[in-house]
Formats: structure tokens, sequence, C-alpha cells
């Protein structure tokens, strides 16, 4: 009888033995399969911050290129055009696409970002369109609102 006990009690402490693996090792596999997934979501995430900035980039870098599109039509703006003249139509489609681009600034940006670059467009939409009175100068008149755009930008690409 006390062999048939020390077998049972052999027999348990075997099957305590082998379910205490069993939990150990169910732990761990749960532990590393969260950490991983928790390291593949950063992955990811980080991922998808860098597609954001490079987007971002992509939008400042057309609103800056064609902003100096348009600033070039202002310093080339004749005394006396209408709705045919050559200048006219180029600018036309320049102020178009820096309009494009000032909304998407807005869809992409916080808004002190699109704000700045809604004043500079603002400025320059009046200065292309109106001109500036005699003696003014246009890079003078579009330097602040332009600085206070890139500048705004700058601190939200920081």
């Amino acid at each position: 009888m006390a062999t048939m006990s020390g077998q049972i009690w052999v027999s348990l402490i075997s099957l305590g033995g082998v379910v205490l693996g069993g939990v150990l090792s169910y732990l761990v596999q749960h532990r590393t399969q969260r950490s991983a997934e928790r390291a593949e979501q950063q992955r990811q995430h980080n991922a998808l911050s860098e597609a954001r900035r490079a987007e971002r980039l992509a939008l400042l870098e057309r609103f800056v290129e064609v902003g100096a599109e348009a600033e070039r039509s202002a310093f080339s703006r004749p005394s006396e055009f209408d709705d045919t003249h050559p200048w006219h139509l180029k600018t036309q489609d320049v102020m178009n696409r820096l309009w494009i681009a000032e909304r998407l600034i807005r869809i992409q940006f916080p808004l002190p970002v699109h704000d700045a670059a809604r004043a500079y467009f603002l400025d320059l939409n009046r200065t292309v369109w109106e001109g500036l009175p005699d003696g003014e100068s246009v890079r003078d008149y579009l330097e602040d609102n332009r600085l206070a755009f890139l500048d705004t930008a700058r601190t939200v690409m920081g």
C-alpha cells in the first residue's frame, strides 16, 4: 500500500509539473505574442508618421514653389491687361494652383499653419491682381506673411 501511495504522489507531482510547465509556457508565449503585437503596432505607427511627414513636406514644397511663381507674376504685372492678355492667362493658372495648395494645407496641417498660409495667399492675391501703390516693393510687402508662414510650418514639422 505504501508503494501505491508513493506512486500516486510521484504521479501527482509529475502531473503538477506538467500543468505548471504548460501554464508557464502559455504565459511566456502570451507575453511574447503581446510584445510582438506592440512592436508591430509601433512599427506601423512610425511608418504612418513618416508617410504623413513626407506628404506634408511635399505639400509645403508645392505651396512654396507655386507661391514663388505667383510672386514672379506680381513682379512682372503689366500696368494694363485684360482677360485675354498672356500674363493674365498664365497668372490665372498659377493663382488657381496656389489656391488649391492653400486649401490642401488646411486639410493636412493644424490651423495656425493654414492661417499663416492664408494670410500670405491673400496678400499675394491682392498684389497680383490689384498691384501695389507706386514706390512700394512687392518683396517687402509679402515678406512678413511669407516668413510667418515658413516659421509656423517649420515649428509644426520640427
